[in-house]
């Protein structure tokens, strides 16, 4: 892919992201809990998600109408399965929804299936987090980098908790404990795209997770590459995008972590099972 046609891609996806992350700074507050449904026995969905996730995918249709759209609400759009963007219009719905200021968008393209381009805005920060394929990654108009620091000790790491593969909760917690004990702690922010940013740009030495969906993950995973850092799944694979058990990090927190979870949970995930719905 030529690197005109990416920038172009890039371009798109950011005002895409700018556009929607500014309707939810504006709706922040309007919604009760009470008013959000539940999607699943642990997921909620709101109006805000819904209008957000159309906001982004006409967008992207009315540059690229032959495009087909994965996104978190509506599934899976009809489309040209070469260029295939995958869409969270709001990345922490839960913080959204209980007025916690930690969420965000997220939009990745894939072409050919690998991630070229990634683009995950903070709104409440107007910090829009972005990364083409081989062309570095930044926040607004500053290269970051993954954190350079090789003492764990000096290290702060973030997780998410796995509610909605709750069998795996005990080897989870296990695995967490070795990990907390060695580091300078340990943050549960609630949202992953953020988390894989925050990695990134060397806020936090590492992250890992399971039971993430390829929306949560898709354009900070490249945006984790791209700042220099390592992501592969708990078993040192490619696989985290069909599997969703993510670690992140720089060299030494993530041999690390992978080393502990790796240990931790013995029978790789091939798959992780989530619904598709055509549209």
């Amino acid at each position: 892919m030529k690197g005109e046609q990416l920038n172009r891609y890039l371009q798109v996806a950011r005002e895409a992201a700018l556009r929607a992350g500014e309707f939810l700074r504006q709706a922040m507050g309007q919604l009760h809990p009470e008013e959000a449904r539940r999607k699943g026995s642990f997921d909620f969905v709101t109006t805000v998600d819904t209008q957000a996730e159309a906001l982004i995918s006409e967008y992207l249709l009315s540059a690229f109408p032959e495009h087909q759209i994965l996104a978190e609400e509506g599934g899976l759009h009809a489309g040209d399965e070469t260029f295939r963007w995958i869409v969270d219009p709001l990345d922490g719905t839960k913080n959204y929804l209980f007025g916690i200021p930690f969420f965000c968008v997220s939009i990745a393209l894939a072409y050919r299936g690998t991630v070229v381009a990634g683009v995950v805005y903070d709104p409440l920060r107007d910090e829009c987090f972005w990364a083409g394929k081989n062309g570095g990654a930044f926040c607004n108009q500053k290269a970051i980098a993954v954190s350079p620091q090789s003492d764990l000790s000096r290290m702060m790491l973030a997780t998410g908790f796995p509610h909605r593969n709750r069998r795996h909760l005990p080897a989870y917690l296990l695995a967490f404990e070795e990990i907390f004990l060695r580091c300078a702690g340990i943050r549960r922010c609630g949202s992953a795209a953020l988390d894989l940013c925050y990695t990134a740009s060397g806020r936090f030495g590492g992250y890992f997770e399971l039971g993430l969906n390829i929306w949560d993950i898709a354009a900070g995973s490249l945006i984790v590459q791209e700042a220099g850092g390592i992501i592969t799944d708990f078993w040192n694979r490619s696989q985290f995008l069909q599997n969703g058990a993510v670690v992140a990090g720089n060299k030494t927190s993530h041999t690390f972590m992978q080393r502990i979870l790796g240990a931790h949970f013995r029978q790789p995930f091939e798959h992780l099972t989530h619904e598709v719905r055509e549209k």
